[in-house]
This record gives C-alpha cells, structure tokens and sequence, in this order.
C-alpha cells in the first residue's frame, strides 16, 4: 500500500500515530486523485526543503498537506466558509482528537488556510511556505525547475495524476460558483485552468 511506504522519491516520510491518521482520514474521504495530490504536495515541499536545509516540522507539515483538500469534498465542504477556511477548521477538530495542544492546532488550521493565499516566506513560516511551495508545484507546475529532473517522474510513478487536474479545476470552480469572494474564485478568473493545462505534470 502507497501509505505504508517510509520513502518516496527519496524523501522520508514521517511515521507515527498524528500523520496515520491523518492519511487514514485523506484516503478515506478523498478520492484517489485527491489524495495522490495531497501527499505529492507534501513531498515536493519536503523535498524542497531538503535540497535548501531548511528545518521543519515535518509531522505538522505531513498532517495539514494530508488534511488541506478536504474541505472539498462533500461531507465537509461548507457553502460559506471558503474551502480553505473550512478546512482550517477541521484541522483543529481533528487535531483536538489526537491531544494536540492548542497552539498546535492552531498551526494546522493556518497551514492550510494560508496555502491558498499570498506567498509566505520561509523566514516567516517554513511549514506554510513549504506547503505552498508543493501545491503549486503539484497544481499548476510553478517552480517545478527547482527540483531535480527525475524528481517528478519518480512522485507520479508511485503517485499518479489520475486526471487531477481537471478535476481540481472543476472543485474550484463549484466554489467559485457557490462563493464568489473566495480564493478558489479568483484563481479560477484568473485562468487556473490554463496553468493547470500547461502543467508539464499533466504531459507526464
């Protein structure tokens, strides 16, 4: 099974009860596309921060990449919150069940809120930076150049794309529809989903 792997595209995964159930909770209420894209954002940004010796929390990171689509998904998608928002809410609740204190918590809950807004600087926030290094890279091929060549063609041989991508755009543009004053929105008239199309990932 995928989730049981320690090593993915030579980046080490973090074990442990918080990032099991984290991925238990992912793979089961994703589907399988979303999921894959879940632990590739998680990968890209650890493996980025290898490469760049940054340090990091590498479960903090691991349970909110695990956790930061699913607000997008039926059971917990939210018809005012934005998807982010919301699944910075459902980070707490989940974290709260693993006896995470609060600040930690609250670290989960920003993560995923803030991979869905202006670029944070590793200075500021390595865990959110990372995140937001690893969806772009995953969503629309951005900064896909700092990466080693065969880096991404090992990460979709273990974690295929399974039409991700038009499927994303399709997520985001029910919440667009739905919210019009949300992020999703904005990217979406922006012309998402153009970059997702352009994504070299897609082509792999």
């Amino acid at each position: 099974m995928n989730g049981s792997s320690t090593s993915i595209a030579g980046v080490d995964m973090p074990r442990g009860r918080a990032c099991e159930a984290a991925r238990t909770v992912c793979a089961e209420y994703a589907d399988q596309a979303l999921y894959h894209h879940s632990v590739r954002s998680y990968v890209f940004g650890a493996a980025y921060a290898r490469e760049r010796r940054l340090s990091f929390d590498a479960e903090l990171l691991y349970v909110s990449a695990l956790l930061h689509d699913l607000a997008l998904t039926p059971p917990f998608d939210s018809h005012t919150l934005p998807f982010e928002e919301a699944g910075g809410h459902l980070a707490r609740v989940f974290t709260a069940g693993l006896g995470w204190d609060t600040a930690r918590r609250d670290r989960a809950a920003e993560i995923i809120v803030l991979h869905m807004r202006d670029d944070v600087s590793a200075e500021q926030d390595v865990e959110s930076h990372l995140l937001q290094i690893g969806t772009t890279a995953d969503v629309s091929g951005g900064g896909l150049d700092a990466f080693d060549a065969g880096f991404p063609d090992e990460l979709l041989r273990r974690y295929p794309r399974l039409g991700f991508g038009a499927a994303l755009v399709g997520l985001f543009r029910d919440q667009a529809a739905r919210k019009p004053d949300c992020a999703a929105a904005g990217l979406v008239a922006a012309g998402l989903s153009g970059r997702v199309a352009a994504n070299p990932l897609e082509r792999a």
